[in-house]
């Protein structure tokens, strides 16, 4: 239990520094793109006082520089209007519809809602008569903007492709150990079993009159159905309709039988029967796990309830004890393989309930209620 808790919270810590790793490449990247934008935006002043010149120059003046300004703008969107609005020239834009003129006005506002216009005035007393000089970001400047989105989807998608599957890798070695585990298990049970059988049949001919022979016969083929039970793990058993109330009376009566007297079992069922198609051998484990996890979660004394209720879709069976209870943030984790608050034990019981009511009978098992120090119900849902 403390090495999976010690595995979630080293999770936890990953997934935070992989967040804080995030956000400030995110910041870095902005502060670039910023950084680029103030650069390009001088370059916009230059362009413009460069054109200012050019419109004020006459057949003296050394056009050299002027000219080189111009045409050193190869990735900057521009357009030049003037105080009437009418477009004067236009550079590095695309022209995609039929009406350019349209286009290009619309091109102008957007620029201009986004601060991205210079003014030059023929005369500085004039400000009435000018050139506007309306510029856009550079397709490079856009494309540093979007990249570092792009860059952190793609690795979440990797990241989260990774997780699946080791996920589903850990998740099919699981199965495979639970497999093996269990199949071993039925083997070597098997041999002795069967030794056990023929013993007793020799004392059941010898002592006839003797009850033990007949209490020992009952534990031998409880041993008989445990082996049954592993081996039907990993193999898809077919469930078949039967009577509920007779599949919980027999677990019932086997806990209660080997439980304290100070714990009192209480069964709630319906009248009529009720009927669900289960694995008898392999359901009555679950329930049977339920019942000793809530009679050592009462230490030995307290009040077990079953109730078994039925509607349109479901048949519903609820174990509730007055135990120690659940804490709520445990409520899940109670079926994790290893989760246990017993000294001693796997904490194999309840994750082992769960794959046989998920995968074998479709079904849902969860902590329906729990409260601490006054107990907990556990809820079973199968479909009918």
């Amino acid at each position: 239990m403390r090495k999976f808790r010690e595995f979630k919270r080293i999770r936890t810590v990953l997934i935070v520094v992989a967040i804080v790793i995030a956000v400030a490449s995110l910041f870095v990247s902005q502060s670039l793109v910023k950084d680029l934008s103030r650069e390009e935006h001088s370059k916009m002043e230059l362009f413009a006082q460069a054109y200012q010149s050019l419109s004020d120059a006459d057949e003296n003046t050394d056009l050299g520089l002027v000219l080189a300004v111009m045409s050193g703008n190869q990735t900057i969107p521009v357009i030049v209007v003037d105080e009437t609005g009418d477009v004067k020239s236009f550079l590095n834009i695309e022209i995609r519809k039929a009406d350019t003129l349209a286009y290009l006005n619309s091109c102008v506002e957007r620029m201009r809602s986004l601060g991205n216009s210079i003014k030059i005035y023929y005369d500085e007393s004039d400000t009435e008569h000018y050139n506007e000089v309306c510029f856009d970001e550079s397709l490079l400047l856009n494309r540093l903007t979007v990249y570092p989105y792009i860059q952190l989807g793609v690795v979440v998608l990797f990241v989260l492709i990774a997780i699946f599957a080791l996920l589903s890798f850990k998740k099919t070695e699981q199965n495979r150990v639970w497999v093996g585990l269990s199949k071993e298990t039925a083997h070597q049970l098997g041999t002795p079993i069967s030794s056990l059988m023929a013993w007793n049949e020799l004392l059941k001919d010898k002592y006839k009159d003797d009850e033990l022979i007949a209490e020992m016969e009952k534990d031998v083929n409880r041993l008989q159905m445990v082996a049954e039970r592993f081996s039907k793990i990993g193999s898809m058993p077919e469930p078949v309709q039967a009577d509920m109330v007779g599949v919980l009376d027999g677990v019932i009566d086997y806990v209660e039988h080997r439980s304290p007297a100070t714990v009192k079992f209480i069964r709630n069922f319906p009248n009529p029967p009720v009927n669900a198609k289960v694995n008898a051998s392999l359901f009555g484990w679950v329930i049977e796990n339920i019942c000793k996890n809530a009679v050592d979660a009462m230490n030995g004394k307290g009040k077990l309830t079953i109730k078994l209720t039925e509607d349109k879709n479901y048949v519903t069976i609820d174990v509730t004890d007055t135990g120690k209870g659940i804490a709520k943030n445990s409520w899940r984790s109670v079926f994790d393989p290893g989760y246990t608050t017993k000294e001693r034990g796997w904490g194999l019981g309840l994750s082992l309930a769960k794959r046989i009511v998920t995968e074998y009978h479709k079904g849902k098992i969860y902590v329906a209620h729990s409260e601490l120090g006054k107990g907990t119900t556990f809820r079973i849902e199968l479909p009918k």
